[in-house]
């Protein structure tokens, strides 16, 4: 599903965000960076060790600030490590609001082009897919209207139901 904002495009598919083929991902991530399960566990495996230890050097920082990384051995050459929530592993709107434009804020700074998304805070946080979209899918519309860099974002959704509600929250945002 293909949403065009005059050149900039949102895109948002289902599959795994280490394969995606493109200037950087997004880590969902906790503030110290250790790389464990979920999004962060399969980076990391995909990607090396490396990741995490160049991650960690960078860190701890406060819940819903981003950090930027090197791609390992992944397709991407970066990875945004979003601090989306705590040691306490929990999250709420207000910290995926915040990783989520941070994320985009660093993209952005460091020349990023293309840059895919996961659902923040859905897997190890619990917080609601639908909740989720909501927030980042606004996130991103607001910030590509004033993107010099940033061309195409990218939400990467591992299962049906997640791609399945990203899609039609990103088709149904106000443009």
């Amino acid at each position: 599903m293909v949403v065009r904002l005059g050149d900039k495009t949102i895109e948002v598919i289902q599959g795994d965000i280490t394969d995606y083929d493109g200037d950087g991902i997004v880590n969902a991530a906790n503030n110290h960076f250790w790389m464990g399960g979920g999004v962060a566990g399969a980076i990391k495996r995909r990607g090396g060790q490396v990741i995490e230890q160049e991650a960690m050097k960078l860190g701890p920082k406060p819940v819903g600030e981003a950090v930027i990384t090197g791609g390992g051995t992944l397709k991407a050459k970066h990875v945004v490590h979003a601090a989306v929530m705590g040691q306490d592993l929990a999250t709420d709107a207000d910290k995926i609001l915040d990783a989520t434009r941070s994320s985009l804020r660093i993209a952005e700074s460091n020349g990023i082009r293309s840059l895919a998304l996961p659902a923040l805070g859905t897997g190890v946080g619990g917080f609601p897919v639908s909740e989720a979209a909501q927030i980042m899918t606004g996130a991103v519309r607001k910030f590509l209207a004033g993107s010099k860099t940033l061309k195409r974002i990218t939400f990467v959704l591992f299962d049906r139901e997640a791609y399945e509600v990203f899609a039609a929250q990103a088709a149904d945002s106000p443009k």
